[in-house]
């Protein structure tokens, strides 16, 4: 393991002694009340505050959403200490994350000889197949989420394909099955096929298909708050 860096950390370390406050005895009823499955809305809504706060360029609010979406991660490895049977905390969650990115980046940590990464691509190529290899995986479709955004879910299938060296051209299976379902599957068939061929493009050109959605829907938003303030 990498020496740990500076910092200190004592600012982690108040907001745990805080959640600990509020979910122990005499705390916050809402606080103890909650689950690990009450949470799940909250931590989606964090993550996508996130996103907005970055994309608008707003530092004080990404400080601020990244703030909130840390106390998720904090809330849940305190609601974790209590489990009877498999009792985590939060040094466990960073500890176990640390040691996943060295394992994940033989080519940084020196632990695979020969292991020197070539670029970016191959870099996130390599991770794929250790993470295959970890979790035992027999696709390179396995684990990604189901309830995940499905153009955002559509990118990932195609990056993640594209990137198996599996011979397969998914770009144009995409464009392919546009062209097909545009004659024979009827309107909705059509749009999906459609958009799962932009999708392709997105990805082929480097481009997060979701945050270009997000970008070009804001003009939307604006012109709409434009004409409601007349």
């Amino acid at each position: 393991m990498p020496p740990v860096g500076g910092g200190g950390g004592a600012g982690v370390r108040q907001l745990v002694a805080v959640m600990d406050l509020l979910r122990s005895p005499g705390g916050c009823p809402w606080d103890a009340e909650q689950t690990h499955a009450s949470l799940v809305p909250y931590a989606l809504e964090e993550a996508h505050e996130v996103a907005e706060a970055i994309e608008a360029g707003d530092r004080a609010g990404m400080r601020e959403e990244l703030g909130d979406l840390l106390l998720q991660v904090v809330f849940h490895a305190r609601l974790a200490q209590e489990h009877p049977g498999d009792p985590f905390d939060l040094d466990d969650v960073a500890r176990g994350v640390a040691a996943k990115l060295v394992r994940r980046h033989p080519h940084v940590f020196a632990v695979e000889p020969g292991a020197a990464a070539g670029g970016g691509e191959d870099a996130h190529r390599r991770w794929d197949q250790i993470k295959k290899a970890e979790k035992q995986r027999t696709s390179v479709l396995d684990g990604i989420p189901l309830a995940q955004g499905a153009l955002a879910r559509t990118q990932k299938v195609l990056a993640r394909a594209a990137r198996a060296d599996l011979g397969l051209d998914v770009g144009a299976v995409a464009r392919r099955h546009a062209d097909g379902e545009a004659d024979a599957g009827g309107p909705a068939a059509a749009l999906g096929a459609r958009l799962l061929a932009l999708a392709a493009e997105a990805d082929a050109a480097g481009i997060d298909a979701e945050a270009a959605l997000r970008a070009a829907l804001r003009t939307v938003e604006s012109a709409v708050r434009a004409a409601e303030a007349g």
